[in-house]
């Protein structure tokens, strides 16, 4: 039984949070940005899960991607890539003994930030086509 609520509201929050990375973006917070855009893709993914009457698990974009391919939504490569590549993100664009020496912010520039909100709407995109097309099959 699909759960268009909860998939909504993760799906709000999931839009909020990549509207807040493009903001740290224009102001320069780089390292923000890629780790919001990160977050927004986790929140998507999760929105689809719980959508679709699946618990989503953990913190993984990976192992999210693995749940969603597990109750028989294809995720097309090019999407698994993106959810690769934001979860790069999520532990050194916040914490200092990620790097050698110097702290997240001074390692992020504005193309990575870029990238990964690129990346995110990519996610997010996918989840939103992927919903709509359980929501038609469900109804038909």
């Amino acid at each position: 039984m699909l759960d268009e609520e909860e998939f909504r509201r993760w799906l709000r929050q999931a839009e909020h949070t990549l509207e807040s990375a493009e903001r740290d973006r224009s102001e320069r917070d780089y390292a923000w940005a890629c780790f919001k855009a990160e977050q927004a893709a986790q929140c998507a993914l999760k929105a689809l899960l719980i959508g679709v009457g699946q618990v989503a698990h953990g913190h993984s974009l990976r192992r999210l991607i693995q749940q969603v391919e597990a109750v028989g939504l294809p995720v097309p490569p090019d999407v698994a890539a993106a959810a690769e590549g934001l979860e790069r993100h999520y532990i050194p664009s916040r914490y200092p003994d990620a790097y050698p020496a110097g702290s997240p912010f001074e390692f992020y520039h504005e193309e990575q930030a870029q990238e990964a909100i690129q990346w995110a709407n990519h996610v997010l995109d996918f989840v939103e086509e992927t919903f709509r097309s359980v929501q038609r099959a469900s109804t038909s």
